[in-house]
């Protein structure tokens, strides 16, 4: 129900898109995000977006990752800029339901930043 893309390497500085397609029925009016792991290191909240377009980040990434959302396409995209190696990491898109809470995952991709 999700799918995630856009990973990969890349060196230090620079960009990546990360993108995800959900389906209309667990997209539609409930919040959005990207969780990352790195190797040896719990899941942490990168970036999340609500419905409305209110979007919050991890300050380790603010000003750097921006999160945007397409409603009509029902797709979530993480643009990440000025990358770091700390920022290496499988990335997951998340959807959680409103009406039940459930949450949702991606299956992640990884991102690989060389320093």
């Amino acid at each position: 129900q999700l799918q995630a893309s856009g990973g990969g390497l890349v060196q230090a500085g620079g960009s990546l898109r990360l993108s995800c397609a959900a389906s209309a029925s667990i997209f539609s009016n409930n919040a959005a995000g990207w969780y990352r792991q790195a190797p040896g290191k719990q899941r942490e909240l990168v970036a999340t977006i609500t419905s409305a377009g209110r979007m919050t980040y991890v300050d380790s990434v603010k000003g750097r990752f921006t999160i945007s959302r397409d409603n009509a396409k029902n797709t979530v995209a993480l643009q990440m800029n000025n990358l770091k190696p700390e920022d290496t990491a499988v990335y997951y898109c998340w959807v959680r339901r409103s009406d039940s809470f459930r949450d949702y995952w991606g299956q992640g991709t990884l991102v690989t930043v060389s320093s």
